[in-house]
């Protein structure tokens, strides 16, 4: 088992180290796809805080304040997300090194975002290690730190340590993680709520298979289609379909199907005023009944009930 998942019923404990002139954008899209995690399961599988070195707030780049809930040196936990951005340079060194290093004992794993690459390699926590950085800072990075294997990657996962390049690859690492600890089928519902990629990540393990059979699959929500056509539009077999999705999500492309449309039905019962028909046809039950059993057995209420 990687050292960043927990066993189920575990909560993973994440800080997440941020420094003046941090990208918003990176960090939305690492705490974001976490909190959607936590919403989609109905239990905190993740558990965040928002850490600086010194507990003294900070800025990003384009001039949100953010308060942290902690300073690193009390802080522990399972996975230590490094967070700075422009002006990493400029960064005081002494106490930054010093920190990450004696965080390095109290955090299982650490994860270097946008160019948090370059404080851990500086602090000597990538010595040896294959990593990667934010495109722009790429082939610096390689000649400041000649030691280590820099590749060119959306993200770089060696042992306990990952590194992660832009602000949309954090979105990619993420999801991946999540995927890995409590499966593919999950990731993608996540993905879904972001309508990003029309719900299908460029780098499924699955390709263009998975991906066209996901696409089908949300383009026909309310008049849902049946595993031979989901197939055709994938361009395979309804077997070779089955293998595909079971070896890249974990799941039936039947279970996936139904977890789509369930999710639908989650979003409009929480957040418009359809009647449970209505919610229904939207999302190709032949009836409210049919559709409440279901939903019950997803998600362990009825739609009036998560409505109220």
């Amino acid at each position: 088992m990687r050292k960043w998942k927990k066993s189920p019923g575990e909560t993973l404990r994440v800080g997440i180290l941020l420094f003046d002139g941090f990208s918003n954008h990176c960090l939305a899209n690492a705490v974001e796809p976490l909190r959607a995690a936590n919403m989609l399961s109905g239990r905190a599988l993740y558990d965040w805080r928002f850490l600086t070195i010194d507990g003294a707030a900070v800025q990003s780049s384009s001039g949100l304040s953010v308060a942290p809930q902690g300073r690193l040196g009390a802080s522990q936990g399972d996975l230590l997300m490094v967070m700075p951005s422009y002006g990493v340079r400029d960064i005081p060194r002494d106490a930054t090194h010093a920190g990450l290093r004696a965080a390095a004992r109290r955090y299982q794993t650490l994860v270097g975002l946008d160019t948090g690459s370059w404080l851990l390699a500086a602090a000597g926590l990538l010595d040896g290690r294959r990593a990667t950085i934010h495109w722009e800072e790429l082939n610096a990075f390689a000649e400041a730190f000649p030691d280590l294997q820099v590749e060119r990657a959306r993200f770089v996962m060696d042992g306990d340590r990952i590194t992660c390049s832009g602000a949309m690859a954090a979105f990619d690492l993420v999801l991946h993680m999540i995927g890995d600890s409590h499966g593919q089928a999950r990731a993608v519902e996540i993905e879904q709520l972001f309508m990003t990629r029309d719900g299908a990540r460029s780098h499924a393990s699955g390709g263009p298979t998975v991906r066209r059979a996901l696409a089908a699959m949300q383009e026909h929500l309310e008049t849902p289609l049946g595993m031979a056509g989901i197939a055709a539009r994938a361009g395979c077999s309804p077997r070779r379909l089955a293998q595909a999705m079971r070896a890249a999500l974990g799941a039936s492309p039947q279970t996936v199907y139904k977890r789509l449309r369930l999710n639908h039905a989650r979003k409009l019962a929480r957040e418009t005023e359809f009647t449970v028909s209505e919610i229904a046809w939207r999302c190709g039950y032949a009836d409210p009944s049919a559709l409440t059993r279901a939903y019950r057995d997803e998600f362990g209420t009825t739609p009036r009930e998560d409505r109220a």
